[in-house]
């Protein structure tokens, strides 16, 4: 495994989805892609590059793991933080559609095709959504995902709405001239309600970004729109995996053919200095975790979810970071 070159990397203090405070650290980092998966590791060591002037270690994303790691260790003269332990979701898209359909239960695949038939309903008896592929479609699919991103619980409080950034777009355009990207807008009549942007790389398709507008929540417009995407893509047959990135979700689980377990691991110089931040990082983690079961004992949790996730009318969507709601 090597490492990629020497960015600074923000390491967040959370409780819940509020940010108390963050830490730049540069970290040389790297993410094991889906279609170059090694077998699982035990007790994972850094990688083999040599730590680049300036950097304080590196930060390996999606490494595949055999089983579930202490947070924090040795691993030669590095200090070992496993930040985050998941379920590393993906879709496989070698089979057919009909194939990927057994994989739900009678009563799954009941639930998901009547919130297809209640959202035709609603929308005058047809669904209207379309898929942006070429540099001119995914010009036009930009607005009409920012207009719906604005309204989201990612853009009001993580800032992590889909960008329009001139950065972004020319990497969306580069991107779309290679037939590297594919983006979804479910409409209502002629009102973006939901989108979906997933960027490609080698094969294998990134589920980037996804909003939905809040009005729209007891629709289920991003299931909706995921399933139509899906159904889509297999019938496509370009890519080979749908990656549904770092985290666990209800919706990801739901949709994904394959699970692994995954970790996001920081190798540090082992200095006093970043063991005060491992430790500190991970102790805040900790306590997430127990302010989000005493409001669960106590049966306010669903509130305090809403209160934060929708106090700026906002919605759920695929940056969403670990914190003591979704867990």
């Amino acid at each position: 495994m090597t490492a990629g070159a020497c960015r600074d990397f923000a390491l967040k203090y959370q409780l819940s989805d509020w940010t108390v405070f963050s830490v730049s650290l540069p970290l040389q980092m790297s993410s094991v892609k889906v279609a170059e998966r090694a077998p699982p590791e035990r007790q994972p060591g850094p990688p083999d590059s040599p730590l680049a002037a300036g950097s304080e270690g590196f930060l390996v994303r999606a490494l595949p793991i055999a089983e579930t790691l202490s947070p924090i260790g040795a691993a030669g003269d590095y200090l070992r933080y496993v930040q985050l332990q998941y379920r590393h979701c993906i879709i496989d898209f070698r089979s057919s559609f009909a194939d990927y359909q057994k994989k739900f239960s009678s009563k799954t695949r009941s639930t998901i095709n009547r919130k297809v038939r209640k959202y035709a309903e609603h929308s005058g008896g047809a669904l209207s959504w379309k898929t942006y592929r070429t540099v001119e479609e995914l010009r036009e699919f930009l607005p009409l995902a920012r207009e719906v991103a604005k309204k989201t619980y990612q853009e009001k409080l993580l800032d992590a709405g889909i960008p329009e950034s001139e950065r972004f777009v020319r990497e969306m355009e580069s991107l779309a001239a290679q037939d590297q990207v594919r983006a979804y807008i479910l409409f209502d009549r002629e009102r973006p309600v939901s989108y979906l942007y997933c960027p490609a790389d080698e094969g294998t398709l990134i589920y980037a970004y996804l909003g939905y507008d809040p009005d729209y929540m007891k629709l289920s417009v991003g299931t909706v729109l995921q399933w139509l995407a899906v159904e889509q893509l297999f019938g496509e047959g370009r890519f080979r995996y749908f990656d549904f990135t770092e985290g666990e979700s209800e919706h990801k689980r739901l949709f994904a053919t394959h699970e692994l377990l995954c970790a996001n691991v920081l190798f540090l110089r082992n200095t006093l200095k970043n063991r005060i931040l491992a430790h500190s990082h991970w102790r805040t983690g900790r306590f997430s975790a127990w302010l989000g079961d005493t409001l669960d004992r106590f049966g306010i949790k669903a509130k305090v979810k809403r209160f934060l996730r929708f106090r700026h009318k906002s919605s759920v969507g695929a940056r969403s970071e670990a914190a003591i709601i979704t867990r």
